[in-house]
């Protein structure tokens, strides 16, 4: 199999497995914004090819097999399930991107039934409903966010790559010595956004979480968080950092290349074709099975096991509307069939 270049190349690969990153912290988009709206365009256009269209077309071997591998994937299809249990009102399990594009933030038909309808809503973290709360907290713990030691990010690059760093920092207008102390997970939030993405956010749009959240408040709606802001950061910190550090250095690569990254991601979005993000990963990066593993665990699989056992008291109320990143749904250690072992029947609602 080709190494998938008509799909993008190494640089983007890595990069896309940021931005699912990214789309499991939906804060970090906020924190971003916070510490970058400064840098936002707010004439910034959005633009963006669909990667897996053009790999279909130039490859077409290659794409039958992410496909095929895609729908082995349990649940990999659908955005909207139910969630029944005897003596319970039925709750419902609903995927989001942590983006503020309309593709993304106009709910399906069913999904607005089954919000508007419920009694409380469900988030990842309440945290970002409160900016100054939330920062206020993960400054607490600033090695979240910052170097506190002599660390600075050239300390841990080659000099080649602190050029590309550099030259990428310049061409984003951010002088790397402002960031030098940053943490890549932080910087690399900011430069996973599309400029128009970052635009919008900075003149006050709202991911689909933040506009689901904010709007179940104003109706007099129950709105509970399954984390923390600083718990959502520390499984990040507890990635390797030379993971982190290849990842910033690949994303400065990408360049504008980052708005086909987006643009594809939402095409599956809307497709609620969820599960075919990580076999395309595990066919596009040979060689790099132990960094998703790694990766899969410790962002998806065990954040996986601590929103069902928090959900779980939540749920039993009845009439809850869930609704955390897509990415936690598919897969045998899915949210999906989590609640199924939880004593959930669980269906799809298309």
């Amino acid at each position: 199999m080709k190494r998938v270049i008509a799909i993008a190349d190494r640089a983007a690969l890595v990069s896309l497995q940021l931005l699912v990153a990214l789309n499991l912290l939906f804060f970090l988009s906020f924190l971003a914004v916070l510490l970058f709206a400064v840098r936002a365009h707010a004439e910034a256009a959005c633009s963006g090819a669909d990667m897996l269209a053009a790999l279909q077309q130039s490859d077409p071997a290659a794409f039958k097999k992410v496909e095929a591998e895609a729908a082995a994937v349990p649940n990999g299809k659908g955005l909207l399930w139910k969630l029944e249990k005897p003596g319970e009102r039925p709750s419902y399990l609903f995927g989001t991107m942590h983006m503020t594009d309309t593709r993304v933030t106009t709910l399906p038909p069913a999904a607005k039934q089954a919000y508007d309808d419920a009694g409380t809503i469900i988030i990842e973290t309440t945290d970002i409903l409160d900016k100054t709360k939330m920062m206020a907290a993960l400054m607490k713990e600033p090695d979240l966010m910052m170097f506190t030691d002599s660390t600075t990010l050239s300390s841990l690059l080659s000099p080649q790559d602190v050029a590309v760093m550099d030259k990428g920092l310049d061409a984003r207008g951010i002088p790397p010595a402002t960031v030098a102390k940053m943490k890549p997970w932080i910087l690399s939030a900011m430069l996973a956004l599309p400029a128009c993405e970052l635009a919008r956010q900075t003149a006050g749009g709202r991911v689909l979480d933040d506009k689901l959240a904010t709007d179940a408040k104003a109706s007099g709606k129950t709105v509970e968080g399954l984390e923390t802001a600083a718990d959502q950061l520390r499984a990040m910190a507890s990635l390797p950092i030379g993971f982190h550090m290849k990842g910033l250095v690949e994303t400065l690569k990408l360049g504008d290349k980052v708005n086909d990254v987006n643009e594809t991601m939402i095409i599956l979005y809307q497709r609620g074709e969820i599960g075919m993000i990580e076999p395309l990963f595990k066919a596009a990066i040979p060689g790099e099975v132990d960094d998703y593993a790694e990766f899969d665990q410790t962002m998806i699989v065990s954040r996986n096991k601590v929103m069902a056992e928090h959900a779980g008291p939540i749920l039993a109320r009845g009439n809850v509307f869930m609704a955390v990143g897509a990415m936690h749904l598919p897969g045998p250690e899915g949210l999906v069939e989590d609640f199924r072992k939880a004593g959930y029947s669980v269906t799809a609602v298309n």
